[in-house]
């Protein structure tokens, strides 16, 4: 993977023994490294977070990085009722038997420790290392139960709120962008319900450690906001031959902060390739891999509008739609890439954003042609989502072709969008219409589009 960053996640699934579905994923080449799910963040909207993405392109620098969703969240089965350690082994174990893996490497961040303890217990012909970031080995040491009790609350009761708590808890003293969007993140990925569930099945493997085979290093920042760092020292020490390394730093989550430092010391235990450095990640604009959600808008019949209205009629309904469209933007943080004429091109850092942008633009067409009954103003709106290659403040690709065919396949007051869009949007309240699959011009095979039903939102 070294010099390649990572493209959209190509979604599996493997069967647990017990019938669950476990969603996965496999990015880059090399020696396998397994990465657990450090809490309930759903692996596909992970990567779409700039310094989360950067974080995981790094770690699996000259590796074949392996991600899952647990069960019970994200992609996973969402309907179970076993969220115990034993129910996260055999995850791991359906993944890794899916993908028939004789030898791994084990990365187990936060509340994945003793998961991948009890698997490398179990399994010590398969685990060549086991990496432990900020993680435990006993219940108790994570915080007090009156504590873990009044967040599993707080998760039933209104878990849009616990959500965010727990996004800042991790990460909003470094960065409150980021804190942010893992609040959202957990919002999409987790109900309150599951989480709280979750909580209540957190064990104690203290008598595991010393049956540990492999390789082990166990990594803990001094200042870890949410996991004490006593609580680091004494998972390494009850570790045989572990190695311990104690960074600096507050924020509990590896990929924000000095995340260099967690990904390099991963890197050298492992002898694979040191990452650059990625303290500072790139923005959602900046670069050919983000994960950009494309919006193109086009007027109906723009064609002949000065033949039938005049230049300078037909030039207020341009402006009009331009208007109208700019407002959606700045309302919603969209980039407007560029004026086609006859619509507007457009970049977001999500699908939402992108999504209520669209919902904007029409509404605001309707406003319109109601203060205007004789305007002839109506306007298409296509949307796809990819990683375009970014050149001169210009975005270019098959993603970004592909939502203006999708834009072209529109009717006058629609909105059309890609499966993956939709499946980006998942969660959210947007309802969608199921079109089928259709044949776009230049396009081998038919796609799969959706219409948002924006006036019943």
């Amino acid at each position: 993977m070294a010099g390649r960053r990572l493209t959209e996640p190509r979604i599996q699934y493997a069967q647990t023994k017990d019938g669950v579905s476990i969603a996965y994923t496999t990015l880059g080449d090399g020696p396998p490294l397994v990465a657990l799910p450090a809490v309930w963040e759903q692996f596909s909207l992970a990567l779409q977070l700039p310094h989360w993405k950067n974080a995981l392109e790094s770690l699996g620098r000259g590796s074949r990085l392996i991600l899952f969703d647990r069960p019970g969240f994200g992609l996973s089965q969402r309907d179970v009722t076993d969220f115990s350690t034993e129910a996260n082994v055999k995850a791991l174990e359906a993944v890794v038997d899916a993908l028939a893996l004789e030898e791994f490497a084990l990365f187990a961040p936060m509340l994945a420790g003793p998961a991948a303890i009890t698997y490398a217990v179990q399994n010590p012909e398969r685990v060549t290392h086991l990496i432990l970031y900020g993680t435990f080995s006993n219940r108790a040491d994570v915080m007090p139960e009156e504590q873990l009790a009044a967040f599993r609350n707080l998760a039933r009761t209104d878990w849009s709120a616990a959500a965010q708590l727990f996004g800042d808890m991790t990460t909003r003293e470094v960065s409150p962008e980021e804190g942010l969007a893992y609040g959202e993140g957990f919002r999409q990925s987790a109900d309150g319900e599951n989480v709280a569930k979750h909580l209540s099945t957190l064990v104690d493997v203290d008598e595991l450690l010393p049956q540990l085979k492999c390789q082990t290093l166990v990594i803990h920042r001094r200042e870890d906001a949410l996991m004490p760092f006593s609580t680091g020292q004494k998972l390494a020490a009850g570790i045989p031959g572990a190695q311990f390394v104690p960074l600096e730093g507050k924020v509990h989550t590896w990929t924000t902060g000095d995340t260099t430092s967690v990904v390099n010391e991963v890197t050298s235990f492992l002898g694979r390739s040191v990452a650059a450095d990625i303290s500072s990640p790139r923005t959602s604009d900046a670069g050919p891999a983000d994960t950009h959600t494309i919006l193109f808008t086009d007027m109906e019949g723009s064609t002949t509008l000065a033949d039938r209205l005049g230049d300078a009629a037909a030039q207020d309904v341009r402006r009009a739609h331009n208007e109208i469209v700019r407002a959606a933007l700045s309302a919603n943080g969209g980039k407007e890439i560029k004026h086609t004429g006859d619509g507007i091109m457009a970049s977001f850092a999500t699908a939402s954003a992108a999504l209520e942008s669209a919902i904007a633009i029409q509404r605001g067409v309707a406003a319109h042609k109601e203060a205007n009954p004789k305007s002839p103003l109506g306007v298409y709106v296509g949307l796809n989502a990819g990683e375009p290659i970014a050149e001169e403040d210009d975005l270019y690709g098959t993603s970004v072709n592909l939502a203006a065919r999708i834009c072209d396949h529109a009717e006058a007051g629609q909105i059309v969008a890609s499966n993956v869009v939709r499946e980006l949007a998942a969660g959210k309240d947007f309802l969608f219409a199921d079109l089928g699959e259709t044949e776009l011009r230049g396009f081998e095979d038919p796609i799969k589009l959706w219409e948002l039903r924006w006036e019943e939102q």
